[in-house]
C-alpha cells in the first residue's frame, strides 16, 4: 500500500544511515509487514539525535527504531510491532490458534536463536573489526551461525516456508538472514538460500524496501557512525 501522511499506522525510522546499513534497518520489517496486509501507513522519520532524546526514550527507552503507534497501541521492538500488524488484517496470521502460535514462535526463533549470532558477524566484521581480537573471535562467530544455520536448514527442509503458508514468522526470519547475504554463508545452505530468494521475490517486499531505499536518495553527507551510535548493529 502507498505511504500515506494521514494513515493512522505510523512507525519511525531514520532520515539517514551509512550505506552499508541501507536496507537492513528493522524499520524495513514493519514497512514489508504492512504492505503484505494492505494497510496504508506514514513513517515519522528522525536522526541519531532525536532517537536518543528523552521525549524519545518515554516511547522507546533503548533509543532505537522502529516505534509503532495506531491510536490505541504504541510499542517497540520490530517482532512485536511485525506481530501486531499481522493482527490487523488477513495476510500473515493464521486464523486458528495453533497456526498463530506457530508464526508467532518463528517469530522469536528468528529474534532469540538466531539474530544475536548473526550480529555477532557485524560486530566482528565491522563495528570491532580493528581490535586485536575480532580476528581470533570470527572463526567461532562463524561456526556458531553455521551451526543455527544447519538446525533452521533441517527444520525448513523440502518445504516452500516455515509452517504451511507464508506469515509473520517467515517475514521475520528471512529478515533476519538476508543480514548474511554478505557472508556467503547462506550459500552453504541450498534451502535456506531459496527461502530467503522466495521471500526477496514477494511484492510486497521489494515495495517495502523500494520505499526504504527511497528515504536516502536527497540524503546529505553525514559523518560516519561510531559503535556508540544508536544504528549499532542494524536497528
Amino acid at each position: 500500500m502507498p505511504i500515506d501522511p494521514d494513515a493512522k499506522y505510523e512507525i519511525t525510522g531514520f532520515k539517514w544511515v551509512p550505506d552499508f546499513a541501507r536496507g537492513f534497518v528493522r524499520e524495513t520489517r514493519a514497512r514489508w509487514a504492512f504492505e503484505e496486509v494492505g494497510l496504508s501507513y506514514k513513517v515519522r522519520l528522525i536522526d541519531f539525535d532525536e532517537v536518543k532524546s528523552q521525549a524519545q526514550r518515554h516511547f522507546q527507552p533503548f533509543g532505537q527504531v522502529p516505534t509503532y503507534s495506531d491510536g490505541d497501541v504504541e510499542i517497540f521492538e520490530s517482532g512485536a510491532i511485525a506481530i501486531r500488524i499481522a493482527e490487523q488484517r488477513l495476510g500473515l496470521m493464521p486464523l486458528d490458534m495453533a497456526g498463530r502460535a506457530h508464526a508467532i514462535q518463528w517469530v522469536i526463533a528468528a529474534l532469540n536463536s538466531v539474530e544475536p549470532f548473526v550480529a555477532q558477524l557485524s560486530v566482528v566484521d565491522l563495528f570491532e573489526a580493528d581490535k586485536p581480537w575480532s580476528a581470533e573471535r570470527r572463526p567461532s562467530v562463524v561456526e556458531t551461525i553455521r551451526s543455527r544455520l544447519h538446525d533452521l536448514s533441517e527444520a525448513l527442509g523440502d518445504k516452500q516456508w516455515l509452517d504451511g503458508n507464508f506469515s509473520v514468522g517467515d517475514l521475520i526470519m528471512v529478515s533476519v538472514l538476508r543480514e548474511l547475504h554478505a557472508s556467503g554463508l547462506l550459500k552453504e545452505f541450498p534451502n535456506l538460500a531459496a527461502y530467503v530468494a522466495r521471500g526477496e521475490a514477494r511484492p510486497a517486499y521489494q515495495r517495502a524496501m523500494a520505499d526504504h531505499l527511497a528515504t536516502f536518495q536527497d540524503a546529505g553527507p553525514t559523518p560516519p557512525l561510531s559503535v556508540s551510535q544508536p544504528i549499532g548493529v542494524p536497528a
